[in-house]
């Protein structure tokens, strides 16, 4: 039987393919809660292999042709029971012997027809009953044993009479299902059986009812909702109903599609006395209302007629509706024979002093007078979506009869074929909360004049208009309380615009600016804006604004939004995400960047986004997904999208991912079919779940060793470069703390002494520049200062190298006239710069001081000379200026540089 069972499957599959998935069997029963789905599974008996302790059973749309009452038995704590789309032909005496505990059964769409007490005896504790579409014939008094019954369907059974009983029964019946049967006579006995009974809701809907009995509802004059949906009900037929439900507590009549061609004042008399208060006339062929048809409703409260071809509304169709508060006319009015246009008086709705709500969506007005919606002095809302008319331009004066209701909230004008609106088209709407223009052809520069007059407006749509809309620093100037802003597919142009056209909206929390092909944003696009809590903006062309190689950088146009929660920059063309493009959005709960042309995130771009509990990352260029980038949103996220993205699934790329992906707790819609990996050809075409991660750890080793001599490489490279470039000043400074040690362990030199210098320098330099010596250096000594120069004060017949080794020791400072003359003279190169230069190093003598009279190179003084400028400390170095008066400048300077200490510091 299962491998017949199973070849039927497969034929159905292959026939109707398209459906198969909808229709395919299961095959085992689905247990969660206590309920037991065992539907769509082909059975011919209830299974008796499940929990003994279930309380539902759905064994619905399958073969079953009896409820066994032993098969249930297994079960005794069953409480609901759904056979529903089956062949059951008959109710088992004893089935609530063997389900004591049973309250709910649903047999609709099955075959039982013979029906009687003994078969649902015991079954005192049953309040729902479903028994619709069955074939059922009644034998004596089959409901008398439900006394606790509430809820009863016996619809489309071919019953020819209401009547379900002789004697009184059903004490708790509140809901009695009975359309959809061949009834056409409601007889005075038929609810008689229901005398004790507390019925609210009656469904006669769908009976060919040709006469009403009187009295025919008095035994349940409890009656609050009767519903005659799809009966045939003709006007007098509908007159003598009205008149019998008077000495009921009727406050719903439904009579929608009951082929009502024209409401008379007559049609509700009968309705005077009962306090209805929602009546549903929807989906008719009502074409004319005799005034004062609804005089005999005053307590009514909603009233719907859509649907309908209503083809005049005078002062008097809506006469005595003082109570009224919805008025449903959608689709309701139509050509009469007389105008292309149905007629609206003004005035019309003058009598409903408390409507609320009224919808004219479908309507085609001639044109909108100016006191059509004169006299609603309560009116909340109206709707006018997708009505036409020969509206084109909304003026000042178009809504100025609403300026009596001063409590309207929301006008919705969609899809009106509005092109343009004047200045002040809205001004004396001053308490409007919400202005409705999508799906308009409106094509104008907003200057801010047309919204003038909206003081108290907080939402605004303008989407869907054809992207003809341009917006200037002051459309919004006149909307500050404005929360809500959606422009999607409604603007042309740039926003490239200082100051921001949504500056002036401080309190703005949604703007939408989708479907714009919007290519040129201003830094300071959401500046001001400190309450944006929703920004749309995709399906644009934003790729250019986030370039590194934009002419200025990235454009980061978020800075001003720190408070955002929701981010949509789907579709856009982002191939690069700037580092600080979501920077400070601390607040951020959802993110949705897919269908772009990202293949690489930097690392810490993501680090702001602790809150994020969304990610939408679905089909853009992604590789790999490393923890350096999304370790932080991760860490909260409660759903993950990154769908269909060609990743690259190696140690390097997905490691990390992989493995947080195999155990989060995070939703991941596709997981097992949408993360698939492009490259390796090893994993090519795989899902990500098929990723090895033990065959990176053979890796880690390596990482080890190749990070080991990478800085042992790198090293290497350092100290080569500095010993190449800064190896003199290792070999200066090393020299100098050798000999201070030196010289400490020895007690000190000697030399060191202040006293024992007899000259304050020793002037070393060309023969070429003796002249400048002479004029400049000498006259120096009229101050106090005493110089040694060889041709002035060396002792003739002395040892020309002793003369100099004694009077540099005899001199506290050694200066050396710095020009390219000295740099050439063999004397200065070969024996006095180095002898200087010992000085500075192996006595730990700070003597040295350079007078430059050219600009020279210190690579220069390097090769000649020994000596560079790092070796000698600032103010020891003095340049000769060009200009005169700043000789007393380099005097001071020079005595300051011959007055410093000898010590090395």
């Amino acid at each position: 039987m299962a491998r017949q069972d199973a070849g039927l499957a497969l034929l159905f599959w292959v026939l109707f393919p398209r459906l198969g998935g909808a229709w395919s069997l299961k095959t085992t029963c689905k247990l969660e809660s206590g309920k037991a789905d065992c539907s769509r599974m082909n059975l011919n008996a209830v299974p008796p292999d499940l929990p003994a302790d279930i309380t539902a059973l759905d064994v619905s749309h399958n073969r079953l042709k009896a409820l066994q009452t032993a098969a249930l038995a297994h079960y005794p704590g069953l409480k609901e029971l759904d056979a529903s789309f089956n062949s059951i032909t008959t109710i088992e005496p004893g089935l609530c012997e063997s389900l004591p505990r049973l309250e709910r059964v649903s047999l609709q769409r099955n075959q039982v027809h013979l029906l009687t007490a003994n078969d649902l005896r015991s079954c005192s504790r049953m309040t729902h009953l479903d028994l619709s579409d069955n074939r059922l014939k009644l034998r004596g008094e089959p409901f008398s044993v439900l006394n606790s019954l509430v809820w009863l369907d016996v619809s489309r059974n071919k019953l020819g009479s209401a009547h379900l009983g002789s004697r009184p029964q059903l004490p708790q019946l509140a809901t009695l299902i009975l359309g959809g049967n061949n009834i056409t006579e409601l007889r005075t006995e038929d609810f008689l059986f229901l005398n004790e009974s507390s019925v609210r809701v009656l469904g006669l809907g769908l009976l060919p009812l040709k006469q009403v009995a009187k009295d025919c509802f008095k035994p349940i004059a409890g009656l609050q909702d009767l519903v005659l949906d799809g009966s045939k009900l003709k006007p007098p037929v509908l007159s003598d109903l009205c008149m019998e439900l008077s000495e009921t507590a009727v406050r719903n009549l439904s009579l929608q599609n009951t082929q009502q061609l024209g409401l008379f004042n007559n049609t509700f008399q009968g309705l005077v006395k009962v306090n209805l208060t929602i009546l549903d006339l929807s989906n008719n062929q009502i074409s004319d209302i005799s005034e004062g048809t609804f005089k005999w409703l005053p307590l009514l409260e909603i009233l719907s007629l859509q649907h309908n071809n209503i083809k005049h509304l005078t002062n008097g169709t809506f006469l005595g509706l003082k109570n009224l508060r919805q008025l449903n006319l959608r689709n309701a009015l139509t050509k009469s024979h007389t105008s292309p246009f149905p007629v609206i008086d003004d005035f019309s709705f003058q009598p409903l002093v408390k409507l609320e709500y009224l919808c004219m969506e479908h309507t085609v007005f001639s044109d909108l007078t100016e006191n059509i919606f004169a006299g609603l002095p309560n009116l909340r809302k109206l709707d006018l979506g997708w009505s036409t008319t020969g509206l084109k331009v909304v003026s000042n004066t178009t809504f100025a009869a609403l300026g009596g209701s001063p409590l309207l909230r929301t006008l919705n004008l969609t899809g009106m074929a509005i092109k343009k609106l004047g200045p002040g088209a809205f001004s004396s709407l001053g308490n409007l909360t919400t202005l409705v223009l999508n799906y308009n052809f409106i094509s104008q520069r907003l200057t801010g004049e047309e919204l003038r007059g909206l003081n108290s407006v907080e939402n605004i749509s303008l989407s869907f208009n054809q992207q003809n809309i341009s917006l200037t620093p002051t459309s919004f100037i006149h909307v500050p309380t404005l929360k809500a802003l959606l422009l999607a597919r409604a603007l042309t142009g740039t926003l490239d615009i200082d100051p921001s056209p949504f500056r002036p909206l401080a309190n703005l929390t949604v703007l939408d600016l989708n479907n714009n092909n919007i290519a040129n944003i201003n830094a300071g696009l959401l500046d001001g804006l400190h309450h944006l809590s929703v920004l749309k903006m995709q399906h644009n062309n934003l790729a250019r604004v986030w370039k590194n190689a934009n002419p200025g950088g990235p454009v980061l146009f978020l800075r001003g939004a720190r408070n955002l929660s929701v981010l949509e920059l789907d579709y856009n063309g982002l191939d690069e995400v700037p580092l600080m493009a979501f920077r400070g959005l601390w607040k951020l709960k959802v993110l949705s960047i897919s269908g772009n042309l990202l293949n690489f995130l930097r690392d810490t771009i993501f680090d702001d986004l602790g809150s994020l509990r969304y990610l939408y990352l679905q089909k853009n260029l992604l590789t790999s997904v490393r923890r350096e980038t999304f370790s932080v949103p991760l860490a909260g996220l409660i759903q993950l999208y990154m769908g269909h993205n060609p990743f690259d699934c190696t140690c390097d790329s997905i490691l990390w991912f992989a493995e947080w992906l195999n155990t989060t707790s995070t939703i991941v819609p596709g997981r097992t079919k949408d993360y698939i990996c492009n490259t390796p050809p090893t994993y090519f075409n795989h899902t990500m779940l098929d990723f090895q991660p033990d065959s990176c750890k053979d890796l880690k080793s390596f990482y080890a060793l190749f990070i080991l001599s990478q800085s042992l490489v790198l090293g290497l490279m350092f100290l080569a470069f500095l010993v190449h470039f800064q190896g003199w000043r290792i070999r200066f400074y090393w020299n100098i703390m050798t000999n201070r040690i030196i010289g400490m362990r020895d007690g000190g030199y000697d030399s060191l002494a202040e006293d024992r210098y007899e000259y304050d320098a020793y002037i070393v330099h060309a023969m070429e520049d003796k002249r400048w010596v002479e004029r400049s250096l000498l006259p120096l000594e009229d101050e106090g200062l005493n110089f040694f120069t060889e041709d002035r004060n060396a002792v003739p017949g002395c040892s020309t190298l002793e003369s100099i080794v004694d009077n540099m020791r005899r001199s506290r400072k050694i200066l050396f006239v710095v020009t390219e003359a000295l740099l050439q003279d063999p004397w200065c190169r070969r024996f006095k710069a180095q002898h200087a230069l010992h000085q500075l190093m192996e006595e730990s003598r700070d003597s040295l001081v350079l007078v430059f009279l050219q600009d020279l190179a210190d690579h220069q003084l390097s090769q000649a000379l020994l000596l560079r400028r790092g070796m000698l400390k600032r103010r020891c170095l003095v340049c000769w200026p060009l200009h005169s008066e700043r000789i007393s400048a380099f005097r001071q300077e020079l005595r300051l540089a011959l007055a410093s200490s000898n010590r090395v510091s």
